[in-house]
């Protein structure tokens, strides 16, 4: 079994709520990451995504998307052929694209870095993650 750790920062956004961020690399760029547990799919933003990959163009997605505020939302795709998180990789990786702007939009009011990517369950649980809020530590244990 195979181990990575990332550190991430727990950023408070109101007087109840906290986001976990964490800072990667996707093909050698910066990319800052919300880990969202209740997110049933890791996304990119497809406003942002261009940041990381040549294409300018992305197949639609058959389904609507629901959640980020309930809201329907049409998505896109693209696959890409590794993706790294740490040191663990993921090959033949098919990356779903949203529209992240609301979010973007509120990180921006209080003066957070705009989010590339929501890191969600999909990967979370195939990759058997451990949150560790005390040592603010994101560890995946996998084959």
């Amino acid at each position: 079994m195979m181990k990575t750790t990332i550190p991430f920062k727990i950023i408070k956004i109101d007087d109840e709520g906290f986001h976990l961020l964490i800072k990667v690399y996707i093909n050698k760029k910066v990319a800052h990451l919300l880990i969202y547990t209740g997110a049933s799919k890791s996304v990119f933003d497809k406003n942002r995504i261009k940041k990381f990959v040549s294409e300018n163009k992305f197949e639609l997605h058959d389904k609507l998307s629901t959640g980020l505020g309930s809201k329907k939302m049409i998505g896109h795709f693209t696959t890409f052929k590794k993706i790294k998180i740490g040191e663990m990789e993921i090959k033949d990786y098919t990356a779903f694209l949203l529209n992240l702007s609301s979010i973007n939009e509120s990180y921006e009011v209080i003066g957070l870095p705009p989010i590339d990517r929501v890191l969600g369950s999909d990967i979370l649980v195939l990759k058997n993650a451990i949150i560790d809020y005390k040592k603010q530590t994101l560890k995946f244990n996998y084959f």
